[in-house]
């Protein structure tokens, strides 16, 4: 049983050194990297342009579609090299999938954590401040945990429904949703918790400031919401065997 534990792992571990395993870390790199310098960049040009920006609806509006956009480009351009991850969440869900292994998933969040920081220091070259995410002292780091939490189970699920290859979706609306989802939710929790749901950006932005308070939440909340939207989607939502019913129905099952 052992030596056959160790021959997996072995197995696994050399799996993620592979060429086509390198041209996935590089891509998550890229992609995080141009997500969090628009997302960032976005919040930044609005403090600039509207220093009341935090009470200003519209600067609400301009920062969550810059995260829509941006998600949705970042995922488009990576989908088909590593999957488009994008956030450290995401690759946790599909690891509790089963859908990515272990140690490549630790190179995933390598990569993703680099392009964060990379892209907050270049922000920060501006000789602007680069905004970190927070949460206001009428709430708890609790409940703002619970709200990264259910709108990273929002995100995931859709990611996961996005990718499925038994769906009937054409390849282009999957990333469009990922990004609609994103914006979404940073309209609705932007002034609460800044609406993250993406460990690597709070990270990164929190270490080119140098605080990490309440970092906690941004790792917490959307690690358990993408653990839980990972198993209901894969074992309750639509399970393998939904696949053979599908077909019985419809005739087939496109690929994404």
């Amino acid at each position: 049983m052992k030596s056959t534990f160790m021959a997996s792992l072995a197995s696994r571990l050399q799996h993620s050194v592979t060429p086509n395993a390198l041209r996935s870390y590089f891509a998550e790199f890229l992609s995080t990297f141009f997500f969090v310098f628009a997302a960032a960049g976005a919040a930044m040009s609005t403090r600039k342009m509207m220093p009341d920006a935090t009470s200003d609806p519209s600067s609400l509006v301009a920062v969550a579609v810059a995260n829509a956009f941006a998600l949705s480009v970042a995922v488009y351009i990576s989908a088909n090299i590593s999957g488009g991850h994008v956030n450290p969440a995401v690759t946790f869900g599909m690891a509790i999938g089963g859908h990515i292994s272990i140690p490549m998933s630790i190179f995933y969040w390598i990569s993703q954590i680099f392009g964060s920081v990379v892209a907050c220091l270049l922000l920060k070259f501006t000789n602007q401040q680069v905004p970190t995410h927070g949460i206001p002292q009428e709430m708890t780091g609790f409940g703002a945990a619970v709200l990264e939490g259910v709108m990273t189970f929002g995100l995931v699920y859709t990611v996961y429904a996005a990718a499925d290859p038994r769906r009937c979706v054409h390849a282009a609306i999957g990333p469009l949703a990922i990004g609609l989802m994103l914006g979404a939710n940073v309209m609705a929790t932007w002034p609460f918790t800044g609406g993250s749901m993406n460990p690597a950006y709070s990270f990164g932005s929190a270490v080119v400031k140098g605080s990490f308070k309440n970092q906690a939440v941004y790792w917490i909340g959307p690690f358990i919401g993408a653990a839980i939207a990972g198993l209901v989607y894969d074992n309750v939502v639509f399970p393998a065997q939904v696949t053979e019913s599908l077909r019985g129905i419809g005739g087939g099952i496109v690929a994404v």
